[in-house]
């Protein structure tokens, strides 16, 4: 989804074909105020464990996995972590991703943190958000409304995630065979 100009749209300047940066600590104090009034719209209070994920999600500049976030936010036991995830899934402020070996990855909704995409390693699952230059946005949204058009579809945003190896898999799997 694209910004919208609301105080929730990420702030932190990008530069094309690059991730975006991790949330700095005022567009960091605007997320949790966000995430704070979406959990009130759903009856749900805004606990200290809560505000450690956003912090460790908002941080993290990509999509983490359980794990990851318990490795960033040390305090929480994994069962809180796996039940504030279902809480926040719920109230729409994060976005779960399918990832490698049956470990989903999680990041902050696009209208907290801003509209960006995804380079998947099909090999060890990594996962790095990018972003466009916006005239290349500019054009694939023009595309992809053309498509949902010719479909009689309504498209109201995108997602993409291009699939392939990092790096460091394709490093592994390019080396010259042993003597």
């Amino acid at each position: 989804m694209r910004g919208t100009g609301t105080s929730t749209e990420r702030r932190t300047p990008r530069v094309a074909g690059r991730p975006p940066a991790p949330a700095d600590a005022d567009h960091l104090g605007e997320v949790h105020d966000a995430v704070a009034v979406r959990l009130t719209k759903h009856g749900v209070r805004y606990t200290a464990h809560r505000r450690a994920i956003v912090a460790a999600l908002g941080k993290a500049g990509q999509p983490l996995t359980i794990p990851e976030i318990v490795a960033a936010a040390p305090r929480l036991p994994q069962s809180s972590v796996y039940r504030n995830l279902a809480v926040f899934d719920d109230a729409g402020i994060v976005h779960r991703m399918a990832g490698a070996a049956g470990f989903a990855r999680y990041e902050l909704a696009e209208e907290l943190m801003g509209h960006h995409h995804h380079l998947v390693c099909s090999t060890c699952g990594a996962v790095a958000d990018v972003t466009l230059p916006p005239d290349a946005e500019a054009d694939l949204e023009r595309v992809l409304r053309g498509v949902a058009r010719r479909h009689g579809f309504s498209l109201a945003s995108h997602r993409l995630d291009l699939v392939g190896e990092c790096n460091n898999c394709e490093d592994t799997t390019t080396e010259p065979p042993g003597p």
